[in-house]
């Protein structure tokens, strides 16, 4: 059977696997499911935990099918190298990491007969990238400050990541010019405590009227351009409509209230 495999912003929720101490017809049908969604996606790769599982197992191809490794533990490291890294997780991403050079590890096949392997290159950082899975890691925890930064910018403009700072977004320039409409309306109904004449007062009314419907209008201008906006970002685009539903029903709100006080005090 395929799995689906997990894919960020979404959390795999495992921060450890532990280890895999029944092995049985359950644990081979996992293991031939992980092979199977390998094949399927054509990747060299894949943990248990890439699929939400909480079996500590990892399978990769090699050149004469696949190697399984359950329980795999990293007892010896060497060297460094700078590689260049693409995984599943973040789709259409790459981002390049310090990995060690080579690496010695301990592991269970799915007998329970236990193995040791020694090997470097890029079969190295194969495993380590899919044991880093098996701990709670991906590439976002491992690099750190302007990296970090760097990568989270670009899974903002591949679409694979929610933008996190309010400046992403060109549609809360509709709100700012909104809020300051309304503003100057409050000013405005303030002055009119002010104003003794009536026919004043009414020709102060009716500026807030267009003003209110000005107000609407920004609203509405918001709400569809946020649509627009949010092609660009697949992964989150739930959450964000939820987000705009929410300012477009507060500035209603708050628009609903001064027009009401406009109207007992100016109409």
């Amino acid at each position: 059977m395929i799995r689906e495999i997990i894919t960020y912003p979404a959390q795999t929720g495992v921060e450890y696997a532990p280890d895999v101490r029944v092995f049985d017809d359950e644990l081979y049908a996992f293991i031939d499911d992980l092979k199977e969604t390998v094949e399927a996606n054509h990747l060299d790769g894949l943990a248990g935990a890439q699929v939400g599982s909480y079996y500590n197992v990892v399978v990769v191809k090699q050149a004469d099918g696949f190697l399984e490794l359950i329980n795999p533990r990293i007892l010896k490291k060497k060297g460094s190298v700078r590689s260049t890294e693409s995984s599943s997780y973040f789709p259409n991403s790459s981002v390049e990491l310090e990995r060690y050079e080579s690496i010695s590890l301990v592991y269970e096949d799915r007998y329970a007969n236990a193995h040791s392997l020694q090997t470097d290159g890029d079969f190295a950082i194969l495993l380590q990238r899919k044991i880093d899975y098996l701990f709670g890691a991906n590439f976002l925890t491992k690099l750190k400050g302007d990296e970090k930064d760097k990568f989270q910018a670009l899974l903002m403009s591949n679409g694979v990541s929610c933008p996190v700072t309010p400046r992403s977004f060109s549609r809360d320039y509709f709100v700012k010019v909104a809020n300051y409409i309304m503003i100057a309306m409050l000013l405005f109904l303030g002055a009119s405590l002010f104003v003794q004449d009536e026919t004043m007062q009414a020709t102060m009314w009716k500026y807030q009227v267009y003003a209110s419907f000005l107000v609407v209008g920004i609203n509405i201008m918001y709400l569809f351009y946020s649509y627009y906006e949010n092609k660009r970002y697949s992964i989150c685009t739930n959450c964000f409509n939820m987000s705009i539903y929410g300012v477009v029903a507060i500035g209603f709100f708050r628009l609903t209230l001064l027009m009401l006080a406009s109207y007992f005090l100016m109409g």
